[in-house]
């Protein structure tokens, strides 16, 4: 029996990490999905920068939501055999929903945010009506909640079978930045352009941002002969179209330059 939507967020909240000022205004807010691995380092980089900004960041472990550890999304979720991105986009519907609710958050000031597996959940759920109990694998799924979305900002998504946007439209059209890895072995980059430029002729208003860089860039290290690499040009990229995006979707004032000090 699919969970509704108040189990699935009463799972995930324990779950849920915060970053932003110290404070108890009310301030727009990114939700952060990590990749099939579970949470890494460079998810909480790209946390912190948000919140240096002055907005509020939520990073979502649906791994520990499910008792389940890095062994554990590795073996199984990295390779396709649990937690696809269609179930693991209620996650996405149900963060939604209660961080939206939060009184530190402006409700309609929220950008979601994937990287690779987190970004093929995001994505799912945009092409998905949300109208018939177990869309989302959730028994009630909302619709209305994707109003409170301003923006999605996704990180070498995982736009391979089974993925949905391969063949669905999106229903739900959000300013949307993508970060592509030109090297990416998992979705090809020819491919992930085809499917986003198939979108934008649907309407979808996106912007892409492509590094020369491998899918996963943004991981510290690797071992043996793993084809995929750090690259701290990509980060220091993906980190200012981040930021940059933030400010545009959420109309915030870009601080002026110091001045230089008096001298004499």
């Amino acid at each position: 029996m699919p969970e509704t939507l108040a189990e699935r967020w009463a799972r995930l909240s324990p779950c849920t990490e915060a970053f932003g000022p110290a404070d108890a205004l009310p301030r727009p807010a990114l939700i952060l999905f990590h990749g099939c691995g579970g949470v890494r380092p460079h998810i909480y980089h790209y946390a912190e920068a948000a919140a240096a900004i002055g907005v509020r960041a939520y990073v979502v472990d649906s791994l520990k939501a499910r008792g389940w550890g890095r062994s554990h999304g590795v073996s199984l979720v990295c390779t396709g055999l649990a937690l696809q991105g269609y179930e693991r986009s209620g996650d996405v519907l149900a963060a939604i929903k209660g961080i939206s609710a939060l009184p530190e958050v402006i409700s309609d000031h929220i950008v979601l945010s994937g990287w690779s597996h987190g970004g093929w959940s995001i994505m799912d759920l945009m092409t998905q009506p949300l109208t018939r109990p177990g869309e989302a694998r959730l028994a009630d799924p909302d619709p209305a909640l994707i109003e409170h979305v301003r923006g999605l900002f996704l990180v070498y998504p995982y736009i391979s079978f089974p993925a949905r946007s391969l063949r669905h439209p999106w229903l739900y059209r959000p300013r949307t930045r993508v970060a592509l890895a030109r090297k990416d072995h998992l979705t090809p980059y020819a491919r992930a352009v085809s499917v986003l430029d198939r979108l934008k002729a649907d309407g979808l208003p996106v912007d892409v941002l492509s590094f020369d860089a491998t899918h996963a860039y943004d991981e510290e290290s690797f071992g043996g002969l793993n084809p995929m690499h750090h690259d701290q040009t990509a980060v220091d990229g993906t980190t200012e179209g981040l930021l940059a995006f933030l400010r545009e979707v959420f109309e915030m004032e870009v601080p002026a330059p110091a001045q230089a000090a008096a001298v004499g």
